[in-house]
């Protein structure tokens, strides 16, 4: 199989040109989205620039405390983003979230590093950063739709809560119908992924291995290792944030904090 071709200055460039073909696309066709596609063409140059020269940095210093820390600022920056996400009113929903994916990751992670893949190391950049990344992104999608659609029905349905409640039901009574259609709503896109994945698209990561000259049946093999991942991830993820989420409804008499 042939040797991933490198690409250098010049073709980075020529890549840039079809941002700018499609800023001329926005303008001829007066859509206004000229800036945002400018702002998001530089960011995205800029951020995974800085995250090559960081990545080179940890794989060649390979050391735990560095792949560690790497994992730690992701983990950090993925529940920034899902609780602003859910709700920045609610108290106590960054340590919820950071928490959840902490927990739910750890463990996906340790499964798959030590069970199945068994590097020499049990800190190997190659897969604990990689893996750690692609598990964290998704959990933290996973997170904000489960949590931001718990919140919304919780506060949209108040009446209806406080109803169960004087009839006798629990807290947890009240909204476990809000807590299981929010869990579903934040596995969807993953089970949609799975439903379908090798059928409409070829999936990210088999791409970006088959590009880097993997052999196709090993890049499927770790796509297969990977979603699961991803899945288990997520569903634990959502059931943790939604069951910490619905204690911050209620205080210690039982009564809907609005």
């Amino acid at each position: 199989m042939q040797d991933l071709i490198k690409l250098d200055l010049v073709d980075l460039v020529m890549a840039v040109g079809l941002m700018a073909i499609a800023i001329g696309l926005s303008a001829l066709s007066r859509l206004g989205l000229e800036l945002n596609l400018a702002l998001a063409t530089g960011r995205t140059i800029l951020q995974l620039l800085v995250l090559g020269y960081v990545l080179d940095f940890i794989f060649a210093f390979n050391n735990p405390w560095a792949v560690l820390g790497i994992l730690a600022i992701m983990l950090t920056i993925a529940a920034i983003v899902a609780r602003n996400r859910i709700s920045q009113k609610i108290p106590q929903v960054l340590p919820l979230v950071w928490g959840a994916i902490f927990i739910s990751t750890s463990i996906a992670l340790f499964y798959t590093n030590f069970l199945i893949i068994q590097p020499d190391r049990w800190y190997e950049p190659q897969y604990l950063v990689c893996l750690g990344g692609i598990i964290l992104g998704n959990a933290m999608n996973a997170a904000a739709i489960a949590g931001e659609r718990l919140v919304s029905t919780i506060n949209s349905s108040q009446l209806e809560i406080e109803t169960h409640l004087s009839l006798g039901a629990t807290p947890m009574q009240a909204i476990t119908q809000y807590r299981k259609d929010a869990i579903k709503a934040g596995l969807i896109p993953t089970l949609n992924q799975m439903t379908l994945i090798g059928m409409v698209a070829l999936p990210p990561i088999t791409t970006g291995q088959l590009l880097g000259g993997v052999p196709p049946l090993d890049a499927v093999s770790y796509e297969i290792l990977i979603i699961f991942a991803i899945a288990f991830t997520n569903l634990l993820t959502t059931l943790l944030i939604t069951r910490g989420l619905c204690r911050q409804f209620f205080n210690s008499t039982a009564q809907l904090v609005r």
